[in-house]
Formats: structure tokens, sequence, C-alpha cells
């Protein structure tokens, strides 16, 4: 086999293992827990969700309001009715610093991260604050796209299969999805930044004028600083774009060594 080839299979392959093990499977097999809890569905959640929930939970952010000794387990979460999030690989983190919020309960402010499916961290703590400056729920933010996750990245999964299996210009051309997944994320990100800035409600307590929220970086809501910065799901992205763009460009080579 073709050198080149060869390292277009691996190239692909390491960027499916990342993307199957960090987003495909928490994603597809924890789908609609936290939608679950909050319908007081959750004893009809699946034995398998919860067992990949709670694995996939491990070393993962736990607020400081939920108690140490149930924080990994989802079926006591629930039962005690404490806030539970998604648990894909967290892309994005806002943290904000306020007032009423001491350090020594939260020493880097209130963090909520972004993923692709959903949210985790202090969401209630940080919606209390949004409803405060006359603010939407975050899950207004991105709905459908939200609700499509599991499927996108299904599909983005088939893709990197069907790329190391079969030669195709049309293949190569629909790589650019995994390829582009870091540009995207940040574009839905920065939009729905925008929109949330720019809806701002007259039953805030604090009126404030429409703003954009800081994208990356830090930044002043009010008398609240925000902090806004990727975190481990975004680099893990940008490794399957990277490896993604090796393998194309390692496949593209060896056709054209063939064709000569």
């Amino acid at each position: 086999m073709n050198s080149s080839l060869m390292k277009s299979r691996i190239f692909a392959l390491l960027a499916l293992g990342i993307l199957l093990y960090f987003f495909v499977i928490p994603v597809v097999f924890t789908h609609n827990v936290v939608d679950m809890k909050k319908e007081d569905k959750g004893d009809k959640i699946s034995a398998l969700t919860t067992k990949v929930w709670n694995y996939y939970k491990k070393g993962m952010y736990v607020s400081p309001t939920v108690p140490k000794d149930i924080a990994g387990d989802l079926k006591k979460l629930i039962d005690e009715d404490m806030e539970i999030g998604v648990v894909s690989a967290p892309i994005w983190y806002v943290a904000l610093e306020a007032p009423n919020y001491p350090k020594e309960s939260f020493p880097n402010g209130i963090p909520v991260y972004y993923h692709f499916d959903g949210f985790s961290g202090d969401v209630f703590e940080m919606e209390t604050i949004n409803h405060f400056i006359g603010m939407d729920p975050m899950d207004r933010g991105a709905p459908y796209l939200r609700m499509a996750a599991p499927y996108a990245l299904v599909f983005t999964a088939l893709l990197l299969v069907l790329f190391m299996v079969y030669r195709s210009k049309i293949l190569n051309l629909l790589m650019l999805i995994p390829i582009s997944l870091p540009i995207i994320f940040i574009g839905f990100y920065s939009y729905w930044l925008y929109w949330f800035g720019h809806h701002m409600h007259e039953w805030g307590a604090f009126k404030i004028k429409p703003f954009m929220p800081t994208v990356f970086g830090d930044g002043k809501v009010a008398q609240f600083t925000t902090h806004s910065y990727p975190t481990i799901g975004f680099w893990l992205l940008v490794a399957i774009s990277v490896l993604s763009l090796l393998a194309v460009v390692s496949k593209n080579k060896a056709l054209k060594a063939e064709s000569n």
C-alpha cells in the first residue's frame, strides 16, 4: 500500500477515535438526560445511560453546592434534586465573578461550560445572574443545534469511516466538515452571544444597554467580571481538524502518485 495512503488512514483513524470517545459516545448515550430530569422522568433513564453518564462525569467540574459523595452518581443527584449537566467534552467556558459569590466557595467565579449538546457547571447560578440583568435563559440559545448534535456527530464519524474506505472526491470535499469543527463552533457560539446580548428584557432588576458579551478573554457586565476561554473540548476539536486535514493532504498525495 502507498505510504501516503497509509498515513491518510492513520490520521483519519486518530481523528475518528477522538471524535467517538469524547463526543459521539457521551452525546448519543446520554442524550436528553438533562431534559428527562427537568420533566421528572429520572426514573425512566436506562441503566446503560446512567453508567455512561457516571463514567464521563469523572474528572469534570463539580459545583461546591453539590455534596461530594453524590457528585458523580446520576441516580443520587436526581434523587436529591441536584443540578446535572451534559458529560461530553466541554468546548468553551464562561466564568463570572460577582460580589455576592465569595472567593472561598467560588475561587474562579461562577463557571458554565458549553458543549455541543448542552451545558454543565453552575448553570442555575448563572441563570439567576442573567435574569437579574434581563437576559434570557441559556436554553433559548441554539435549541435545534443542540437537539441535532447526536445526529451531526454520528454523521461526521461515519464520514471519517467512509473516507478511510473509499476513494472519492466528494468525500474529500465533505472532509471540510471535521476540518472546520473549531470554526463552526466559534461561529455559532459568537452568534448566540450576540443574540443574548441584544435581546435584553425590561423585567431585569438591573437595566443595561444591548451589548456584545466577550467571546474570548476577560470582560465586564455591570458590576460583574467575566472570563471566556476555550477548554479541553475545543483543543480536541483542533486536533480532529488538524488530523483530518493531514488525512486529506496525504490521500491527495497518494492519489496523485498513483495517477502518475
